[in-house]
């Protein structure tokens, strides 16, 4: 038997994803030039001048129009164009809280709120309060695409969960043009958006109506479909995260103003032990040490990385790998921060490195601040320095891919020689629109496999994991669809190739009957 161990299991994922990767990126390439020589051959009032700056800039816009269309190139462009000018008409780029009517964000018919198992953000939709009204069909689109647009803004490249609560609805709330819409803004208008969709509790009554919203559902969204009832929706979504109508124990009410997506709290404070002052000596607020950023690597993410520091009485910290840079701060990592079982993974840095000439100051704040003890939680950093943050589970508390982290920053005005700026004061007076934030999300570790058996092609193991779902690498998975789709192409031509003969031979004896009957 031949066995490969974990470093070359990597080596080979890395060298296969390679290979796709220059793949994916001809065909993002191609879908540019195509859609630049066919759709914006010259300016045209036809699309928003910076959704076509996004599109010749950023390959993963491109990306995920080509794979919701399975990466058939002129499929793709049809969907970028009807994207773009449904953006242009709605004027989506510039929809906000502001000129979204006050009587629908008032009525508590969307909003988001909670997560499921998987940690995807849920975007409820509590169809009772739905009342069909012509008039309204346009306020009501912008007030869904104000949704949409600022979930994405926020946490790019994260999924949403759809939850229809179909409770005490009937005939008099099925608007068939607005729940048409809705699904054309996961199938067309913000395509890799959807995680999955639950239509919780469907009346007998409106059976015949979802079968009509079925036949407008593609394929990749029927998969993701799922009908549900009160005793089955804790497969998707922890009672946690429920009403109190579904089996849950959330006592949410929605109510407006505020917007209710806003559950980020202080992390709870505690006096940092010796072992953690010794650790965080090097990180404390306003340290001048350097930091380099580092490459963006693809996410493939195992948990024997040896990307940790040690630290007193054997404890170790894991360090970030990927930054997002922006115009005040560079922050490490860029995504998510990686927590697993074993005590190396159970701490993890932050780092803010200041890119400003003036102070900067920060806090961090997260979802779930029973479980993560944060320090510094808060504070300044000087010009053209760097801090670091130990993110560290608390007693035997576990991650859990819901949790969110989220970054403020501001940049502070020069003070006096010798004055020291009140940050509680500061963050009281400072304008929500000079805010910089980040969001974090939390990444659970899982082992790698430590084998891979070549004698008994288990080719499809999943050792490698990727993402808060645990699904296998992305990248890996399509690499072996596209080499499973060649051997079905070659096995197809044989078929075909057999097929003519054995029509052939067939015409051959019918003509010989034929011929023995007249003779």
């Amino acid at each position: 038997m031949c066995y490969l161990d974990a470093a070359e299991q990597q080596t080979m994922a890395e060298d296969g994803s390679t290979d796709l990767k220059e793949s994916i990126q001809s065909k993002i390439e191609e879908t540019r030039e195509k859609f630049r020589s066919e759709y914006a051959q010259e300016p045209t009032d036809r699309y928003e001048s910076s959704d076509l700056e996004r599109l010749w800039r950023e390959d993963g816009l491109v990306e995920s129009y080509l794979e919701w269309r399975h990466f058939v190139v002129e499929d793709a462009l049809k969907m970028i164009d009807e994207s773009l000018r449904w953006r242009k008409e709605l004027n989506v780029n510039e929809i906000n809280e502001s000129c979204t009517q006050k009587s629908l964000l008032e009525s508590g018919m969307h909003y988001l709120h909670g997560y499921d198992k998987e940690g995807n953000k849920l975007f409820w939709f509590r169809v009772k309060l739905l009342v069909k009204d012509v008039r309204l069909l346009q306020e009501k689109k912008k007030y869904v695409a104000f949704w949409l647009e600022r979930y994405v803004r926020r946490e790019p490249g994260s999924l949403l969960t759809v939850v229809f609560d179909m409770t005490d609805s009937g005939l008099s709330n099925v608007d068939m043009d607005f729940v048409k819409y809705i699904i054309n803004c996961f199938q067309v208008y913000y395509p890799r958006l959807l995680s999955k969709m639950l239509v919780y509790e469907i009346p007998w009554i409106m059976n015949a109506a979802w079968r009509i919203v079925k036949s407008w559902l593609g394929p990749d969204a029927i998969s993701r479909l799922r009908f549900v009832s009160r005793s089955d929706i804790q497969s998707y979504i922890d009672a946690e995260h429920l009403p109190f109508h579904m089996g849950g124990t959330d006592g949410f009410s929605y109510s407006y103003p505020p917007l209710p997506d806003e559950d980020f709290q202080s992390p709870m404070s505690e006096s940092p032990s010796q072992d953690d002052e010794t650790e965080l000596k090097d990180g404390d607020v306003g340290s001048t040490d350097s930091f380099e950023p580092a490459p963006r690597p693809r996410k493939v993410c195992f948990a024997d990385d040896g990307g940790t520091d040690a630290g007193s009485r054997g404890r170790a910290t894991r360090r970030p790998n990927t930054t997002f840079k922006s115009s005040l701060l560079h922050v490490s990592p860029a995504e998510e921060l990686c927590f697993g079982l074993r005590e190396a993974e159970k701490r993890c840095l932050i780092i803010l490195q200041n890119v400003t000439k003036n102070a900067v100051a920060y806090k961090v704040r997260t979802t779930a601040p029973e479980k993560y003890r944060v320090k510094p939680s808060s504070g300044s950093c000087a010009a053209g320095t760097s801090v670091e943050i130990t993110v560290s589970l608390h007693g035997g508390s576990q991650s859990a891919p819901q949790d969110r982290f989220l970054i403020m920053a501001a940049e502070m005005e020069p003070v006096v020689t010798g004055a020291n700026q009140d940050l509680a004061q500061f963050w009281k007076e400072i304008p929500k629109s000079k805010v910089m934030e980040r969001r974090l999300k939390c990444h659970i570790l899982q082992s790698l496999k430590p084998t891979l058996n070549l004698d008994n092609h288990n080719y499809n193991s999943p050792a490698i994991s990727n993402g808060t779902n645990g699904h296998q690498d992305i990248h890996t998975t399509l690499l072996q669809v596209m080499a499973s789709s060649r051997r079905l192409e070659q096995k197809l031509d044989r078929c075909l190739w057999t097929q003519k003969v054995i029509i052939v031979l067939v015409m051959a004896l019918a003509a010989l009957w034929c011929s023995t009957l007249y003779m």
